[in-house]
């Protein structure tokens, strides 16, 4: 089996795309749809507003937190807020990805990082965290499948890239 070892050990904050001193509302210039769930955790005032309500503790907390984001996507829709919209979707979807490490993974870590990052044992984590990643994947895939959401997209591409 090929060893694998976290993308974050080789991190570069100066090439990365999103930067955290930036108000991506008043410049949705800069931002950039990317990968995933990139730059989630960085974009201001998003990572403010919508990062205080994601939560996936178990399957009630999960659905709470899954629907307050879900209803931020689309307030952001109603404010023709591109930007914003897909960033709660990449909330949505990170609530999916994380759920599953913590249920894959005890503790969700997926190296040990005093063993040159040696991947733990996958299937050792906590059951009801796979309850609230179904949770997370639903509301992430109604915000993808949202038909204004698509529109916005194809918009901002054009005008953006």
């Amino acid at each position: 089996m090929k060893k694998t070892t976290p993308s974050y050990l080789n991190f570069n904050a100066k090439n990365y795309g999103w930067k955290p001193d930036i108000n991506y509302r008043h410049h949705p210039e800069l931002y950039r749809i990317g990968k995933g769930e990139q730059g989630v955790l960085i974009c201001e005032p998003y990572k403010s507003e919508i990062g205080k309500y994601w939560r996936f503790k178990d399957e009630k907390i999960a659905s709470e937190s899954s629907e307050k984001i879900f209803d931020l996507f689309l307030l952001y829709l109603k404010e023709d807020d591109f930007v914003g919209a897909d960033m709660a979707r990449k909330y949505l979807q990170m609530g999916f990805t994380r759920a599953r490490r913590y249920f894959n993974y005890k503790g969700g870590k997926k190296y040990d990082s005093s063993n040159n990052y040696e991947q733990l044992e996958r299937g050792s984590g906590d059951p009801e965290k796979a309850k609230s990643a179904e949770i997370f994947y639903k509301k992430w895939k109604e915000a993808e499948d949202y038909p204004y959401y698509k529109q916005l997209k194809v918009e901002w591409k054009k005008k953006y890239g």
